[in-house]
């Protein structure tokens, strides 16, 4: 059984995307949209656009977009029917019992799989740790500060030094070589022969939002190398769209978020009481990763390494806690290397202190930069001064500019006219150069070139339901010259047979249905492009009429000539032919 179509719109209608896209990006309002840094590729000025009108977002940088549906899809990797579950619950709607497609069973029976072995192996691993085997690491476990309470709420556990013994356990259990090697907790391989991807380590499971086990983290008790190792990502883990703890701090009362570099820093602090902090699962922090926070917070406090990877670390996660819309600060760890050092040597009130005394996120990033130049130079405090000047430009907000102006000024003593008149002049330059970063355009490929080359034959056709989207007033005046039937191109077809419908009824049009009934990503994109193309005004109204009428022509004439070649009815061979000949001299008459 399929969803019913007027259901799937119902869902979709009682679900804003706006409110549904913000909790997962910082929109800004900008005119009639929402806009903010695209969800989907890297960039520092936003091109992601989100339409209330349209409940349709768009990105002018990559060309993803699409409707609330897609939107999920795209970004929590789920399947039409997994997509449509999460936003009827949100809703809720109620959806009738249906069955499965084969290709839904196949998919979810994996994911349960995996569910299901994750947890005999967390289970497992855990069960060594206890056992006689795991004396060694428990010791270093217990040496290391944990209490069993702690070791017990994490389910930390123990890889045997036997290299396939998981193996041998999770064959004993039912489990299959394919299975096994789909859940990257086990090599197969029918010339070294099969073994196990953690031995002789310490074990972290890595838990999901609903306390499911996703992934397992490992790291070696002496000298080997690499220190840390974890599970490749798998249909159910996905390293830079999880947090380390985040099951966890996401039910902690405090109003921020402590964000540290490693599992043991996680569970320490935890145990000291700071229940709110999570860490990356062994990469660099990522855009997703602080989407993922802002649903729990506003405010991100950076409790790093001391050394020099740490402060890099921070200097990276700053910018893209801000870009999504947090609040970033910056804890001291000197003279300790690292959190579970400081608890350890001062205890959690000296901890909390830091906290309360963390540095603004801009303000530790001039704190760096005061550091990497030689201040008793004239010419090198020169310098210094003009990188300030640069970094307190591109604080967008007037006041907040002005705040961090006043800082800086008595912290590194200078006058504070003489820095808001270099800030000034950088920023112009810094405005400039943001406009012109919103219409980069990506590298041209031969992809790309096939692309532009089959568009700029469809132009007129999508120009045309272009045009009729943005005015759909004009549909009553190229009606009875032109019909869905004469967009040839077959995408453009079947947007033209349900928009003319729309139009036809007089209903406000709703792009976002015309959208629901594609399935392929790609015409999906291609779709979501002509509902966000914007024309360009100035042109009077006669000017306008004259561009229109010269698209509707260009589109009646390809189908003519199309037709012209496909038939085999000289009768209708020569209709065609008087046809053409009128609509070559065709032009609006709003009269």
């Amino acid at each position: 059984m399929r969803y019913e179509e007027e259901l799937i719109d119902e869902v979709r209608e009682k679900n804003d995307i706006v409110d549904v896209i913000s909790s997962y990006v910082s929109l800004k309002k900008r005119g009639s949209n929402y806009v903010g840094l695209c969800p989907f590729h890297n960039e520092k000025s936003p091109s992601f656009s989100v339409s209330r009108d349209k409940q349709m977002y768009y990105c002018f940088g990559c060309g993803q977009g699409g409707n609330v549906y897609t939107f999920l899809m795209e970004y929590n990797r789920l399947s039409f029917v997994e997509a449509l579950q999460n936003l009827a619950q949100r809703a809720g709607v109620e959806l009738p019992e249906r069955e499965q497609t084969a290709e839904e069973r196949q998919q979810a029976d994996a994911r349960v799989t995996l569910r299901d072995m994750n947890k005999e192996a967390a289970v497992y691993f855990h069960y060594l740790l206890k056992s006689e085997r795991g004396t060694q690491a428990l010791s270093y476990l217990k040496n290391r500060g944990l209490s069993d309470e702690t070791i017990n709420h994490f389910g930390l556990g123990y890889a045997d030094i036997y290299r396939d013994d998981l193996y041998q356990y999770l064959r004993s259990k039912g489990f299959t070589d394919y299975q096994m090697k789909e859940s990257s907790l086990v090599n197969i391989d029918t010339v070294k022969g099969n073994y196990d991807k953690f031995f002789n380590r310490v074990i972290f499971p890595i838990m999901d939002m609903n306390q499911r086990v996703i992934g397992f983290g490992g790291r070696v008790m002496g000298d080997g190398e690499p220190k840390y190792l974890n599970s490749r990502e798998t249909i159910l883990f996905d390293k830079g769209r999880n947090l380390y703890g985040l099951n966890y701090a996401k039910r902690s009362r405090s109003n921020a978020i402590i964000l540290c570099e490693g599992y043991m820093d996680v569970i320490s602090l935890h145990q000291a009481g700071f229940t709110n902090t999570v860490a990356p699962l062994g990469t660099a922090f990522t855009p997703n990763q602080a989407m993922l926070l802002k649903r729990y917070t506003n405010e991100v406090i950076l409790s790093f390494d001391s050394d020099g990877a740490g402060i890099k670390a921070a200097l990276r996660a700053l910018p893209i806690l801000r870009q999504n819309g947090l609040r970033g600060r910056v804890l001291s760890m000197k003279p300790y290397k690292d959190p579970d050092e400081l608890i350890k040597a001062e205890g959690a009130e000296s901890y909390q202190k830091r906290i309360d005394e963390a540095e603004s996120g801009r303000m530790f990033e001039l704190l760096v930069l005061y550091g990497q130049y030689n201040q008793q130079d004239p010419e090198s405090r020169t310098e210094f001064l003009h990188e300030v000047a640069k970094k307190l430009a591109q604080i967008e907000e007037p006041l907040e500019r002005q705040t961090y102006l006043t800082s800086a000024a008595n912290r590194f003593m200078i006058r504070k006219n003489d820095l808001e008149n270099l800030v000034n002049r950088y920023g112009l330059g810094y405005q400039y150069e943001q406009v012109n970063e919103q219409y980069k355009t990506a590298p041209e490929t031969e992809e790309r070139r096939q692309k532009k080359k089959k568009n700029t034959k469809n132009q007129p056709q999508r120009l045309l339901l272009t045009w009729l989207v943005e005015h759909p007033d004009m549909y009553q005046y190229i009606r009875p010259y032109i019909g869905a039937d004469d967009f040839i191109e077959p995408l453009y077809h079947s947007v033209a047979i349900m928009l003319f419908e729309q139009l036809d009824k007089e209903e406000k049009i709703n792009p976002a249905a015309i959208l629901s009934r594609f399935t392929d990503a790609e015409e999906q994109k291609e779709i979501a492009a002509i509902f966000n193309t914007h024309l360009k005004y100035g042109l009077s109204s006669e000017d306008e009429d004259k561009a229109l009428s010269d698209v509707v022509r260009k589109v009646k004439l390809a189908s003519i000539e199309d037709e012209m070649v496909h038939t085999s009815d000289i009768m209708r061979w020569q209709e065609l032919l008087s046809l053409k000949n009128k609509m070559q001299k065709f032009s609006i008459n709003r009269v």
